[in-house]
């Protein structure tokens, strides 16, 4: 292999898609070309100045997702929003009082903003630089003419980078791994319908290979290896219904899952199912693909389901002197048939709002309105919005501590009087991170990497003097280099590396010399040290007890939804009652989104994690697995409500079916406390055969109508139940997780 060979082999295993690695090529072209173009044609520093900081931001610090006219649409919004930044920075900086007061809102607005919009949330550090280096650069009004000339440059020279150099594949990173789930599930359910036991065994370990492939790859970085836009975030989910879906195949063993093959409507759900899994692989593989098959293939399962339904009632065992193992033996494989097609008709969903997200406005993608809202796009943002405020939102934490920590940065700035306050804010920027631990080591890499990058620039400056062709020469190495260490090696060398770029830009425009390389190195360890107290002040625990919290309460939201769920399906059995959706699904939905970011962040830290990743997943898996029950249990009586429910008394199997719920409402809220504050992890619960026999005679005492037989209300009761008791299977996992969870903690402590 030659050099360049294993050059871009090693960057292939550093650099996943070569994603830094092709926003680094594109701004070592574009920006040396500007800011030469402003610099030495224009002779408009200030121009150039703008220019080649606005590309950097605009074609280094992001990276958006879609199709090519997706990508230039957010780049023309990223540089109107640039333009307002700009104008915002340079108005504030004619006072030190109105810059810090407008650095605290303008950055808490834009970093909150990210929870609302993917597309903002992608471009936060890029919009928090335009604001930044405006305002800590004071310069009079008539000055800013000229500094939204230079953004302007940068933002067409931007649109044209992204459109003609080394385009973006409109490919998300788990779709592939996904369509092979997919297709390897869909096999998997042909052959419990068709196949022999050992057809059924080798399937079964394809798919299960298959999703550990997919878990594998959403977990190999710290970071979740998705763009933030809805169709990304709609594959994030369907990570989650996969792994849940998979578990659901493999449960009971192959041989045990051989009877759908002889029950008709059970082997009718397993194809439909099957056909739903390949067109969602077809939509995965294929981004041009319209999802009007799937939607048509959605719609046949439902039907499969419904007829699945009566089937069941028709061969329940007549008249109350049937025995339990028969009644239950008549059930389990309708059930489970039952349970599968709620999985598939989710990940169908999923798969189909993955691809007509794309398909959105430009206003609604701005506002993050997801596909098929009832809402309006307003109404979609402050929903968004709302779920994060609360005490214990991580996106809400840093939000706040990003504003405080950037505006003490600009009055340290103002007050010391340093010579370049931009670098103390760029300081405060580059370090301030999840919590106030990993802020202080950000902080000794940050400050490491800048010595190591002033001591390089420092012996460039004394072999090449003030040749101002070596310094053209070197900047756009220097500017490669920058973009693809912090991804390749490591943030300390990233920051080494921004720094000789600095070095080299700025004795370009500004010959400076050693004082340049002595001021840096201050005002970087100025803005590390603001970093380092704001993150004492405003996280002291850190993303590790920040995800705890978030699993307890999204634990304690999800198992109230959960029971909400069965109060609404208790409710639909009372003759004459109109019972209403449970709104615990949005405050479920809620914690879910404030666990997924307190988890992302666990994730994104650096250094040491006291928690392991697998006991951490497993926990937030289980959050997962009890909202799907709530999801499927609502959506089995908002399907199926009878049309004329009978008049005979139903508390008894009313009563059975809520005990069965506390039951669980109960364990949960206890798992949920000792999450929080590291309490007693509870013992899973037994089986309980008593309240189901409970339920099983009371349904077979007030669910018959009078000729004997079973009414759909009955096998919809049943299979409530059975739902609960899937997530009373999860106990086990969970409380070794949750156990390895306290004593590795305890021994970190």
């Amino acid at each position: 292999m030659t050099t360049v060979g294993r050059v871009v082999a090693w960057l292939r295993r550093r650099d996943t898609g070569l994603a830094a690695t092709r926003r680094a090529g594109r701004t070592a072209l574009v920006m040396p070309t500007l800011f030469a173009f402003c610099a030495e044609v224009l002779r408009a520093p200030v121009v150039a100045t703008f220019a080649a900081f606005g590309a950097f931001a605009m074609l280094l610090l992001v990276d958006f997702t879609g199709s090519t006219i997706q990508r230039l649409r957010a780049q023309v919004q990223l540089a109107i929003a640039w333009l307002v930044l700009v104008s915002l920075g340079t108005l504030a900086g004619q006072s030190t009082w109105s810059a810090i007061a407008g650095t605290v809102v303008v950055a808490f607005a834009v970093l909150f903003a990210g929870v609302v919009s993917s597309v903002l949330a992608g471009a936060s550090t890029s919009l928090l630089l335009a604001f930044i280096l405006s305002v800590a650069t004071p310069t009079p009004v008539s000055m800013l003419p000229d500094r939204l000339a230079g953004v302007a440059i940068a933002g067409l020279a931007s649109v044209l980078a992204v459109s003609l150099l080394w385009p973006r594949a409109a490919v998300d990173p788990l779709s592939l791994p996904a369509a092979r789930v997919c297709r390897a599930a869909a096999m998997q359910l042909r052959a419990e319908a068709s196949d022999t036991v050992e057809v059924c065994t080798l399937r079964t370990e394809q798919t299960t290979t298959l999703i550990h492939e997919l878990r594998r790859t959403f977990t190999a970085t710290p970071y979740r290896p998705t763009g933030l836009s809805t169709g990304s975030r709609a594959l994030v989910r369907l990570v989650d219904e996969l792994t849940w879906l998979t578990t659901i195949l493999n449960e009971s063993g192959p041989a045990a899952n051989r009877g759908a093959g002889e029950d008709p409507e059970s082997s009718a759900v397993h194809f439909a199912a099957a056909t739903v899994l390949e067109l969602s692989a077809e939509l995965l593989e294929d981004l041009t693909l319209a999802p009007d098959k799937l939607t048509a293939a959605t719609a046949e399962l439902r039907d499969a389901v419904t007829a699945l339904e009566k089937g069941a009632v028709a061969r329940l065992p007549v008249g109350p002197a049937t025995g339990m193992a028969s009644f239950f033996g008549a059930l389990n494989v309708s059930f489970r048939a039952q349970e599968l097609a709620f999985g598939v008709l989710l990940i169908g969903q999923n798969v189909e709002t993955a691809r007509v997200a794309d398909q959105r406005g430009w206003t609604d993608r701005l506002l993050g309105r997801e596909p098929k809202s009832l809402t309006a796009p307003f109404a979609s943002a402050a929903e968004r919005a709302a779920a994060h405020l609360e005490p214990h939102s991580v996106w809400l934490h840093n939000s706040i501590r990003g504003a405080v920590g950037l505006a003490i940065a600009v009055g340290v700035a103002n007050f010391t009087g340093v010579a370049h306050g931009f670098w103390v804010i760029l300081g405060a920027l580059s370090v301030l991170r999840s919590n106030a631990l990993n802020t202080g080591q950000n902080a000794y890499r940050a400050i490491g990497g800048t010595v190591v990058g002033s001591v390089l620039g420092a012996g460039l400056l004394a072999l090449i003097g003030e040749n101002r062709i070596a310094l053209w020469i070197l900047l756009p190495i220097a500017v490669l280099f920058a973009g693809i260490v912090p991804a390749a090696v490591s943030f300390a060398a990233g920051q080494a590396a921004f720094t000789v770029t600095l070095v080299i830009l700025f004795n370009i425009a500004a010959p400076e010399g050693w004082s340049l390389i002595l001021f840096r190195i201050e005002d970087i360890a100025l803005g590390c040290a603001v970093s380092v107290l704001v993150g004492l002040l405003f996280w002291p625990r850190g993303a590790s007890a920040a995800v705890g919290k978030a699993l307890s309460e999204a634990y304690v939201d999800s198992v109230n939804y959960l029971v909400g769920a069965v109060g609404y399906a208790v409710s639909c059995c009372v003759p004459g009652s109109r019972p209403s959706t449970p709104q615990d699904s949005r405050r479920a939905a809620a914690a879910a989104r404030r666990l997924d970011d307190a988890f992302r962040t666990y994730l994104a830290e650096r250094g040491p994690k006291p928690i392991p990743l697998s006991e951490m997943t497993a926990l937030v898996t289980g959050v997962v697995a009890v909202r799907l029950a709530a999801d499927a249990v609502l959506e089995l009586w908002e399907r199926s409500a009878d049309g004329q429910p009978p008049s005979e008394d139903r508390a008894a199997a009313q009563s059975a079916l809520l005990a069965l719920a506390d039951r669980l409402l109960d364990w949960y809220t206890t798992l949920a406390a000792a999450l929080d504050v590291q309490g007693r992890i509870p013992e899973p619960l037994a089986y309980d055969h008593e309240t189901k026999h409970r339920l099983v005679e009371a349904v077979r005492r007030d669910l018959y109508d009078a000729d004997g037989r079973a009414t759909p209300t009955a096998i919809r009761m049943l299979w409530t139940a059975d739902h609960l008791e899937v997530v009373r299977r999860l106990q086990p996992g969970l409380t070794t997780a949750a156990d390895q969870t306290a004593a590795d903690q305890t021994a970190t402590a």
